[in-house]
């Protein structure tokens, strides 16, 4: 019987560090699966479409379907076609951008677009920048899948993020871009849809103090921080928003009594808490 109480989990830091799979990750989605409760893996990365982040899973040893996955480029997707069905968009962004575009009724045109949609991207081309400035120069609304300056690569360096590619067009236009990734609103309310969950029954698992607890707090969602990411213990005095719950990695979800704890919103001694 599917349980009330659902997941949402971020994936680098938390499942995985670059390449490698973070101990106890396999076996913690293996238990919420057995066990029917609800979960997505939520990511800010727009570049990969949900059939491949499935495979780069699967590959991990992690089985789980394309419906377990929901990206920030899915979000945007849904977002505008609530705004304008059937609208067009200049895109400047991969696959799994595109893809969620299509699946939501929309057009990508080179000219005279509804909207300039900004993601990640491994090859961005000046020309493009500076098409996308006159654009949102005559008319057309600024979207950035999220505003991550930077991202995490597989060999432990960052390469920029979209957050860095969209500031350019800002200051070029004195527009500011809406985004609809973490922490948004517009991305947690649509996953929590996704999961049927309420609000107080939804957990957000993350490793991102400034993206996954922050948009989990500001939707009331239970939080747990974990330290297996871009986040030391330390670093936790410099914001006035706390997680519910701090844990040094997943595999401490699968010890007696913390997972339980977790879900009802118990203390548990052996857990670190904000």
């Amino acid at each position: 019987m599917k349980k009330d109480t659902g997941f949402l989990i971020d994936m680098d830091g938390v499942i995985y560090r670059g390449g490698e799979l973070i101990p106890g990750a396999k076996e913690f989605i293996e238990k919420l699966i057995r066990e029917d409760y609800p979960f997505l893996f939520l990511t800010n990365n727009s570049q990969r479409n949900c059939r491949d982040v499935v495979a780069k899973l699967h590959r991990m040893g992690i089985h789980v379907q394309e419906k377990h996955i929901f990206t920030c480029a899915i979000a945007t997707a849904r977002y505008l076609a609530s705004q304008k069905p059937n609208g067009t968009a200049f895109v400047i962004g991969e696959g799994g951008l595109l893809t969620a575009l299509h699946q939501n009724g929309y057009s990508i045109v080179d000219d005279d677009p509804d909207y300039v949609v900004i993601g990640e991207g491994r090859t961005i081309l000046l020309e493009s920048v500076d098409k996308a400035i006159n654009m949102v120069m005559r008319g057309a609304k600024l979207i950035a899948t999220n505003l991550d300056p930077y991202c995490p690569s597989s060999n432990g360096t960052i390469r920029s993020g979209c957050g860095a590619f969209v500031s350019m067009i800002e200051l070029a236009t004195e527009r500011k871009a809406f985004s609809a990734g973490k922490p948004s609103p517009v991305m947690m309310r649509l996953a929590k849809a996704e999961l049927g969950t309420r609000s107080f029954q939804t957990i957000m698992l993350g490793d991102t103090m400034e993206t996954d607890i922050l948009g989990g707090v500001q939707m009331g969602f239970k939080t747990v921080l974990t330290l297996t990411g871009s986040t030391d213990i330390g670093d936790l005095e410099d914001f006035a928003y706390q997680p519910d719950y701090v844990i040094q990695s997943i595999e401490e979800l699968l010890e007696k009594g913390a997972f339980e704890a977790i879900i009802k919103g118990e203390a548990k001694p052996e857990l670190v808490f904000a």
